[in-house]
């Protein structure tokens, strides 16, 4: 583990799972591609600051017909000091990466098995679709849109939930619930602060 002052320049792409960045950090010690998770959290530009660089690999995927060799860096943590614009020249300069990350991590899906074809059988009384309510009993009451809502933000956000006025993400769950945690704290009207590297409810 060494920790080494550089600058992330971090670049939003459009994959098959919405939006994701991969970053490219400049170091005195050589430029290597960063691609953890909590990289999706941020907008696209460059940051400057102290980068805690845990592991240093090669790495090699699959894209359109070619294979891609790169040089990674596993971050351990950082502190920013200051964010800014990416110029049109540095945005063409990061090499474009058509991979998802959540591609690389994804094992091929296995195709199902056709079922042996089966008689109907009677339907079960304790299947949901059969309505067994006795006549004159009251039905539940529906549950009201706001209240499902709660319910799926406290499974989204686990510990997290209830939220407060500021929230910092675990970086350590998988890639698809950090960027779902990511897509509904914008929705919930969070912003995110590069560098505090937290989101911040906005004030209205």
């Amino acid at each position: 583990m060494i920790t080494l002052p550089g600058q992330l320049a971090v670049k939003t792409l459009h994959g098959r799972y919405g939006p994701f960045n991969v970053g490219r950090l400049s170091t005195s010690i050589g430029e290597f591609v960063v691609k953890n998770p909590e990289l999706d959290q941020y907008a696209e530009g460059k940051y400057d600051g102290d980068f805690v660089i845990v592991e240093i690999r090669p790495s090699t995927y699959n894209a359109n017909g070619r294979m891609v060799i790169e040089i990674r860096a596993l971050l351990g943590g950082m502190t920013l000091s200051n964010a800014d614009d990416l110029s049109g020249d540095e945005a063409q300069q990061l090499t474009p990466q058509e991979l998802d990350p959540i591609d690389e991590e994804t094992p091929p899906a296995v195709p199902a098995q056709p079922k042996a074809s089966a008689r109907a059988k009677p339907r079960d009384p304790r299947d949901p679709l059969v309505d067994t309510t006795p006549f004159g009993s009251e039905a539940a009451a529906p549950v009201s849109p706001e209240a499902s809502a709660a319910e799926e933000d406290a499974a989204l956000f686990a510990t997290l939930w209830p939220l407060a006025d500021v929230v910092k993400l675990d970086a350590t769950v998988d890639r698809r619930t950090l960027r779902q945690q990511r897509d509904r704290l914008g929705a919930l009207g969070y912003v995110f602060a590069p560098l505090s590297q937290d989101w911040h409810l906005a004030q209205t």
